[in-house]
């Protein structure tokens, strides 16, 4: 049976009951006095902020799932509301690229958003084809982040992308991938072409990224992103069932998931981490990484010995 009302006419209709019907927590009152902090994308020097958004399988959700559409809402104006800005997609996630797309919309926060999607796709004409499609769905003329989806055909997708950035189409370019596998070709690519941005895997028990790859990209000044940050396996699923370490007060974290955000952003090349969520309380809990004493040398050595 088919729903009597398209999901745009959901969108537009309950946006402002929605926004009006927020929690506090929800809306991000906690964190409205402390805006997450910004790190600079070296290709421009422009403030980035250093907690974002993944939208992989969170964001994938059917037109008539009301419940997973307010939640992804309200993660999208927590993140905003804390001063956060970075959405990323992909053509690969299913259906997020139009979600965001529709939310940003509905809550007229398209010109607050940094968003970044993927090509991920062979051939220049598909490639085309792909991104133009994406810009549709996001509902967005111009991206501000393009990035070749684990690398491939990236020769021939940064020569378009190389032509779209002059012509303002997209504002930054970059490849991204997700296993070690990779970072042979990866560190030829970073070492070969001007790139604005890397999107690598990095996490507490998942440190290959720290021996090549990211002094690489800070050598070439290359912003970084931060993939699967909460690891592989059973990490955080384990953390949860453990306390906190004791000196975890002393960075202002209140959970596993801060700290190990924090770790990922205590490395000097990293700019910004995006933790995949459709979930609006863990978004509030992410973002508080973000915020307060910035972790050290001395806090990787104390999460190191602990965990």
């Amino acid at each position: 049976m088919k729903s009597g009302i398209t999901r745009a006419q959901f969108l537009r209709l309950g946006a402002g009951a929605a926004l009006l019907a927020m929690s506090p927590l929800s809306l991000g009152a906690e964190t409205a006095g402390q805006p997450i902090r910004r790190r600079a994308i070296p290709a421009s020097g422009e403030p980035l902020p250093v907690i974002g958004v993944g939208t992989y399988r969170g964001f994938d959700i059917a037109a008539t799932d009301r419940d997973a559409w307010a939640d992804c809402r309200q993660v999208l104006n927590s993140l905003l509301a804390a001063g956060g800005s970075v959405i990323d997609s992909s053509p690969m996630y299913g259906q997020a690229e139009e979600t965001v797309g529709d939310l940003l919309e509905a809550i007229g926060a398209r010109d607050r958003a940094f968003v970044a999607t993927k090509v991920w796709t062979r051939g220049r004409e598909d490639g085309i084809r792909q991104m133009r499609r994406s810009m549709e769905l996001l509902r967005s003329p111009r991206i501000d982040l393009m990035q070749v989806h684990n690398l491939v055909d990236w020769r021939e997708h940064l020569k378009t992308l190389r032509q779209w950035k002059e012509d303002g189409s997209v504002r930054y370019l970059g490849v991204t991938h997700y296993t070690a596998s990779a970072y042979d070709e990866l560190e030829r690519v970073l070492r070969a072409e001007p790139l604005d941005f890397l999107q690598i895997n990095y996490a507490l028990n998942d440190r290959e990224a720290e021996r090549r790859i990211l002094p690489l990209a800070r050598e070439r000044g290359v912003a970084v992103l931060i993939n699967r940050p909460f690891g592989g396996g059973n990490l955080l699923r384990d953390l949860l069932q453990a306390p906190l370490p004791g000196w975890a007060g002393e960075y202002d974290c209140t959970s596993w998931p801060q700290l190990l955000l924090k770790f990922c952003l205590s490395h000097p090349a990293v700019t910004c981490v995006i933790p995949g969520t459709g979930n609006p309380r863990h978004m509030l809990d992410n973002l508080q990484a973000g915020r307060g004493k910035e972790a050290d040398p001395a806090f990787r050595e104390r999460l190191l010995q602990r965990v």
